[in-house]
Formats: structure tokens, sequence, C-alpha cells
């Protein structure tokens, strides 16, 4: 027993001391000389893998030598971000896709090994989004809104010739969401709304479809076997959380292939089908469980503390499992597990090594009550030396969608401002994804309502605890919490002391109305769950949309956009500024020229993210810094 209760006091102290440390603070250059990684395909020799990287300030192709780690730079863009597709089968050739300025009109590029580069789409507003290879290797198959600019048809391109081939015309707006390896069925999706969709199935020999949905609930499919005997979805249909099911194409019967009382988000099978990964989303950070499918075995994989298993592939020999893993304190890594040798690898450090991730914080779920009971969670983090003697400021954050999801995971703006002071609760208020079927439907058209007070109760929490300084705290978001945040300032004033609005939506009507052409088959589930803006659901649009009810706003407010945002149109951002600064009230607005909905360029990043803290000092803090007098809009 003395031993037991010497080990909890041990415990207790070191938790205390980890309150208790005053970490050393970073700048944002600091903390945006990380590394963002993503992709991971492997070479057709299984040497190397194939990566994006943003190392050169904004993202690359890179390759990883699998043997030491080296890596090396296939392409050397200094304007737009090139992102990893894939190896062509059986060439050193490689695809990669761009856009342009953050436009989203994505095409795919091959890259030689001379260097030299080809537009294979080049389409002025063609769209396109690469979607495997047949099972034989000896095409590509991608789908291209070219012939319709609202619909995604599937096309293939046969390697070496790269001429397109068009497979289907997508004439009813539906989703192209799976394809079997010979190209003959076709997973087809259409959105009913933002929380239902119906799943078919069409053999492109005979013209069958086949409905394997059941009214009001969602569907994804996750593949098929490579004898195409068997098909793979994930539903939330029998239950609250979407479920692992198999479709035999010969009974036309479906049956649970794994199921938990958590979200399935993806499954994937290796090259001949010997090993199955399932992703379960587990309170909003994703644990992998790998099967072998003879046995139905469960298989070991190697554990890292508070890791979040972003994405897996395996090798075509199924030799090798690349994991993209992060935690809260540290960005996304790649990691290559041999499954022979049990051996994981480390091939990417991304933490700016000048940074101690000692003095970064670890995320943690908290859970709070409403405005009405109901259960709230979020992901905090809370400053390492904050202590009711030692008063924090604090900020609700507010994921994107509607529909989105606050994850553990690492964000530098999150840390940044955790590790310059600032107690940060990221809320997942009703209408998130990740907790339920129920919960997520919960917001449907009652945006800026209900979810709002979810909001205000997430600073309430803020509020009861004795380290939170309750005079100081703000709300920050991005695309929807973008307009969560103007809503809390417009119909809640007196809540928040300041916003940041980060490209959030301000009029609801002109949004809904501006939509892409190619989300055109996305439109109406939009519609459903937000309201049409064309029908009498303008008055309650009207009537949520933070720009015409912009007087009530008296508390200072930074605005972030970027000018080629085709979502969150820039005049949304410029109308609020003007109209938030007629009430005299103090304004900070950055535009980006070269930016999307989202930022990805460092330059861009260090400059808005690292005046957001200047903006917070200054409004929140009450500190003696200097903004820039007027508006900033480069």
């Amino acid at each position: 027993m003395k031993r037991i209760n010497f080990l909890i006091f041990l415990i207790v102290a070191g938790v205390f001391a980890q309150d208790q440390k005053d970490p050393k603070e970073y700048s944002i250059e600091q903390f945006y000389e990380n590394t963002r990684v993503g992709g991971g395909q492997f070479s057709n020799d299984e040497s190397k893998l194939l990566i994006s990287s943003d190392e050169s300030g904004i993202f690359n192709v890179y390759e990883i030598n699998l043997a030491d780690g080296s890596r090396t730079a296939i392409t050397n863009s200094e304007n737009e971000s090139f992102f990893a597709v894939d190896y062509v089968p059986n060439s050193d050739d490689i695809l990669y896709s761009a856009d342009k300025g953050g436009n989203e009109i994505s095409h795919i590029y091959l890259l030689k090994p001379d260097g030299t580069s080809k537009d294979l789409t080049p389409g002025e507003q063609e769209k396109v989004n690469f979607a495997g290879w047949s099972g034989d290797n000896n095409y590509m198959y991608y789908t291209s809104n070219k012939r319709d600019p609202q619909f995604f048809d599937l096309y293939r391109m046969k390697v070496g010739t790269w001429e397109p081939e068009l497979l289907y015309e997508n004439k009813e707006g539906y989703s192209i969401s799976g394809i079997s390896d010979s190209g003959k069925y076709l997973a087809l999706s259409q959105p009913i709304t933002t929380s239902e969709n119906k799943l078919f199935l069409l053999d492109r020999e005979s013209g069958e479809m086949t409905e394997i949905s059941k009214p009001g609930f969602s569907y994804s499919p996750t593949g098929f076997n490579k004898e195409e005997t068997e098909f793979y979805y994930t539903t939330n249909h029998g239950g609250e959380f979407s479920r692992l099911m198999t479709f035999d194409l010969n009974t036309q019967e479906s049956e649970v292939l794994y199921e938990t009382n958590w979200d399935v988000m993806y499954s994937s099978l290796s090259k001949n089908d010997t090993y199955r990964v399932i992703a379960i989303n587990e309170d909003g950070a994703n644990k992998l469980v790998m099967r072998n499918t003879s046995t139905k075995k469960k298989m070991e994989l190697p554990e890292i503390p508070d890791g979040n298993i972003v994405a897996a592939n395996f090798s075509d020999s199924e030799n090798l499992l690349r994991l993209t893993i992060g935690t809260s304190r540290t960005p996304n890594n790649i990691y290559v597990y041999n499954l022979k040798s049990k051996k994981l690898k480390k091939l990417t450090n991304t933490l700016n090594p000048d940074i101690d991730p000692d003095d970064l914080v670890s995320a943690e779920v908290v859970r709070y009550k409403s405005f009405d009971g109901l259960e709230i969670p979020a992901i905090y983090y809370k400053p390492l030396n904050a202590t009711a003697d030692n008063k924090k400021p604090a900020l609700v954050w507010v994921h994107g969608g509607p529909g989105g999801q606050s994850r553990v995971g690492y964000f530098s703006l999150i840390q940044y401002l955790v590790n310059h002071g600032y107690a940060i609760l990221a809320v997942n208020n009703r209408g998130s994804s990740g907790y339920g079927a129920s919960f997520y439907k919960m917001d449907d058209k009652n945006h800026g309502e209900k979810d709002l007070q979810d909001v205000i109760y997430g600073k309430k929490w803020l509020e009861s605890q004795d380290y939170i300084n309750k005079d100081q705290i703000g709300i920050i978001g991005g695309s929807y919490g973008g307009y969560m945040t103007m809503a809390a300032m417009t119909f809640e004033p007196d809540e928040f002391e300041v916003g940041v609005n980060i490209f959030g939506v301000t009029n609801w009507l002109r949004t809904l109305r501006s939509i892409p052409p190619y989300w055109e088959s996305f439109k109406n589930a939009l519609y459903e769950e937000l309201g049409d803006p064309n029908t009498q659901d303008s008055i309650r649009l009207r009537k949520i949309s933070p720009l015409f009810h912009a007087e009530n706003v008296k508390n200072p407010i930074m605005v972030l956009q970027g000018a080629n945002d085709p979502r969150v149109l820039q005049v949304e951002s410029d109308e609020i500024v003007e109209a938030v600064q007629a009430n005299d009230v103090p304004v900070n607005y950055v535009v980006f020229p070269d930016e999307g909905h989202g930022f990805v360029k460092k330059e861009n990043e260090i400059k808005g993210y690292g005046q957001i803290l200047t903006f917070l000092d200054k409004y929140l803090r009450d500190e003696d810094v200097s903004l820039p007098e007027k508006t900033l809009k480069d």
C-alpha cells in the first residue's frame, strides 16, 4: 500500500510540476519552420516514398530513400504548391497535382526523370481528381468536369500515350466514389442532405444499377476486393455510428465486417487482399486496427503515445505499411512499418529542432453541459504555467464545416497561441461529426442559434476554471468557424472581448448562391441543411447572416481572407470589415492575393497568424503593442 501511495504521489507531483512549468516562448517564424508532409506512395521497387512537403516554404514533391531516410526534392516550385500523387506503374515517371493560387481548379501533371513536365488535363477550367490505377496498371483513372462544369465524369488514360477516354458520363450529378480494378463496377453516391445520401453500384457492362442504401442514413464506399466479388462501405444504418459492411455482388446481401461504439473512418485492403486496415474515430483521434483477412485475426501494430494515425498505405508487395502519424505536440510524421520484421522506422522529423516539445501542450478531451443539458465534447489546451495565481486569457476555437470536428492533433497556430499564454477550448458544438448521427443532425436549419449557445457555454466552462481571466475571453475560427465567430460578435455582442474571423461566411445568401459549379451535386444537400436562398428560407438566412446586423458589433475583430477563395468570396470579408468599421470598432484586416480557402504558403501564415497574436495581445490582454494603422490588403 505504501508503494502504491508513493507512486500516486510521484504521478501527482509530475502533473503539478508540468502545470507549474514556465515554458520557453517561441516566435511565429519558429513555429512555421515546422514542416508539413503528406502522401507517401511507394516506388515501384519499394526503395523510396513519394511525399509532399512544404519545407521550401510552399508544397513541393520529394522522395525519401527508405534505406537511409535521405530526402530529395523532385520539384522546386516557388509560386504554386505541387502535391505528390503517385509513381507511374513500372516506370520512373511521377504524377503530381497543382492549382493556381488556391483557386481549387486542380490539374494532374506528368513529371519525367529529366525534369520536364506535362499537364495531362490542360482545360483552363477543368478540375480533376486522381482516382487510382487499373488492376493491371495499364490505365490511370481520374474524374473531370471538362464536359460539364457542374458534374464530374470518369475518364481513363492509357499509361504512355496519356490520351483521355471517357468511361462514364455523369449526367445525374452523382459523386463517383469507387472504381473496381477492371473498371467494370462503379460506386456512385447521391447526396440528399449532409447527413443522408444514396449509394449505388453500377455495372458498366450491363448498365444495371443497384441501390445499396436505405433512406435516412449516411453511406461511404471503401472499395472492392481484387476478385470483384465484394464491395465494402461504411454506414450508420442500424445505429448511431458508422460501421464497416461488405456487400456480396452475387447474392446482393450485406453483412457487418466491423463495428464499435465510434465511427469507422476508413478502411482499405492491401494489394492482394491479405491485410485490411480499419481506422476508428475514437473521441477525436484515429485508432488503427489491422487484420489478416484469411484468419480474421487482429494483428499488432506499434504504439506511439498520443499518436493520431492520419493515413495508412500498403506497398504492393504487402511487406511494408506506410503510416502518417501526428500527436498534439508534434506535426504529422511519416513512418514505415515492416510487417515481417515488426520494425517501425521514422522517416521525417517535422517539428522544428529549435522547439522543445516539452514546451508545448498535450491536447485533453473535456466535456461540458450546454444550455439545455446536452453534453458537448471539446479539445482543450491549457498553458503549462496557468495557475490561480497566474491567470491566463482564453479563446474558444470553432471548427469549420458545418459538420466538421475539432480533433486531437497538431496545429501550429494553436500551439503558438498556447505557448504565448492563451488557453484554447476547441469546441465540438452540436452538428459536429464523430459523436453519432443524432448529434450531427442537431444543427440542421438551426445554425447560429443553438450551436452558437454551445460555443457560449464553452466560454462559461472556461470562466469556471480558476486560472482563466474571466474578462479576457475571445473567439476564433475558420470557414464555418469564422461564421460562428462573427455570429457571436453580432448576435451575442457582450459575450466575447474579441473575435478572429478566418475566411468566414458573413452573408449566407451570397455564399449559397455563389457555390462553385463543381459543387452542384452537393448543393441541394447544403440547401437542405442550411436553407435554400431562393425560397422562403432566405428570410431566415438573412436573419442569421452577420453582415446584415453588423451594427451590433462593438468589440474588436480581426479578419483574414484569401483573394482566390472560391467558397467564401473576398467580397464577404470586404463588406463585413467595412460595416464594422462604420461602428468605430477596431478592425484588423489581412488579405492574401495568392491564397484560397486555407493558407498554404509559410510566408503568408507567418504574416497572418503572427498578427493574430499581436491583435490578441492588444485587445484581449490590453498590452501596449502596435498594429498596422490601415487595413492590410497585400
